[in-house]
């Protein structure tokens, strides 16, 4: 280990300890992410099929279908945070600092050349296909800024990670779509996030626009030593940061001051004022509907406010429900990489069976942005969503567990990239 990992390592720290509680948090976002993608691929109805529907807004969604979609906001926030907390724990094992900075480089290369190539194609099944790039890019950026940041000391990280994301909603007013060439696809990649042109032809998504994601996956590397800490003091740390962040998301969303652009700015956007809501409950729906595309600073808090805030819980849950979600978050990448292509062949499987038209499902994010139509006459309502979610679970669970035993077991390099 070298000199600098060592002062840099709490005491109380066992590194030959792995942290359940890592796995089964990251386990449980991706069975609620699972979800969301069934969602994507199985709801049916006008206006519900396919991830162009908006489940958010009251005056169109129901309560379990707007429960069902804003749950799964939980999910991103919490992977790329966590990256950046087992990126820190890499180091604080003893992991050399060039080590660690080309395997982080390396590997967010790796995802990135996946989520443009073998993950575009599962979302798409047809070709060309649009590049679709959302969270497995985020990650792979996130990556490799960490490949550059680690570098520096560990409060200078945190500080980082502090001020993009307390920060680059100040950004907001810098309207893409006002600026043109290299300026607009840049800003496209670093903030706003949205179609990716060449020429005047459409060959992507910049779904998740990269800076506010490496903002959270710093404040994960920095706040790593917070997860390092023996498990009493860990535990109540972590919850006292959750309620901190719940309790700021409270200020901010009730003075609707900062931190979130989708505040109303004419009578069309009138129904994202929580404070012009004529009942209880659609007014409860507008006060959490915070922006995710990209993620806002009152999304950021609230989402992962609520995830440190369960995770002194996890250790309570009954010891089967702990061993499946800690089976899943030990191999996010792989599940994440299976469970795109199978939820698409199921979804076209159950709508043939349906005897549905599935031929909206082939081409299907461009059919989602472009052509909706075609998706009219497939999916399900949502109790079949949560029966095919169960389905896919039961189904990547073996094999998730098989491949959580190899990576045990086998220490060969290329396991860690997957």
């Amino acid at each position: 280990m070298t000199a600098h990992a060592t002062a840099a390592t709490p005491a109380s720290y066992d590194a030959r300890t792995r942290i359940a509680q890592i796995d089964m948090l990251r386990g449980l976002v991706i069975v609620l992410m699972a979800l969301d993608h069934v969602r994507d691929y199985f709801l049916g109805g006008p206006g519900m099929a396919g991830i162009g529907g908006n489940l958010l807004d009251p005056a169109t969604t129901t309560p379990a279908l707007y429960a069902t979609r804003w749950i799964t906001h939980l999910c991103a926030p919490t992977f790329v945070f966590l990256s950046g907390v087992s990126a820190y724990l890499q180091f604080v094992n003893g992991k050399a600092m060039p080590s660690l900075s080309r395997f982080l480089f390396t590997r967010g290369l790796w995802l990135i050349f996946l989520e443009i190539t073998v993950l575009s194609f599962g979302w798409n099944f047809g070709f060309p296909y649009p590049f679709f790039l959302q969270v497995i890019w985020a990650i792979g950026w996130c990556m490799i800024a960490l490949a550059a940041l680690v570098w520096l000391p560990r409060v200078a990280v945190l500080a980082i990670g502090v001020v993009i994301t307390l920060g680059h909603n100040a950004l907001d007013p810098i309207d893409a779509r006002e600026l043109t060439g290299l300026a607009q696809t840049l800003w496209l990649f670093l903030h706003d996030g949205g179609p990716v042109f060449v020429g005047e032809q459409p060959i992507g998504l910049f779904a998740y626009p990269i800076l506010p994601w490496i903002g959270i996956a710093a404040l994960g590397y920095g706040l790593g030593e917070v997860f390092a800490d023996k498990s009493e003091k860990r535990d109540r740390n972590i919850l006292y940061l959750g309620l901190a962040m719940l309790a700021a998301f409270l200020a901010l969303r009730l003075a609707m001051v900062y931190g979130d652009p989708s505040f109303p700015t004419g009578p069309e956007g009138d129904w994202k004022d929580w404070r012009l809501q004529t009942s209880w409950g659609a007014m409860l729906m507008v006060f959490l509907d915070v922006q995710k595309y990209p993620p806002s600073l009152q999304f950021t808090l609230v989402t992962l406010g609520i995830v440190l805030t369960l995770w002194p819980l996890l250790t309570r849950l009954p010891k089967m429900v702990q061993s499946v979600l800690n089976t899943f978050g030990a191999v996010p990448f792989f599940f994440y990489l299976l469970h795109v292509y199978l939820i698409h062949l199921l979804a076209i499987a159950a709508n043939a069976a349906a005897g549905n038209d599935v031929s909206g499902l082939f081409n299907y994010m461009i059919n989602v942005f472009t052509a909706p139509e075609k998706l009219a006459g497939a999916g399900f309502s949502l109790p079949w969503v949560y029966m095919a979610w169960v389905v896919v679970l039961a189904l990547l669970y073996p094999v998730c567990r098989y491949w959580q035993r190899l990576k045990a077991r086998r220490r060969d390099w290329w396991l860690s990239y997957l």
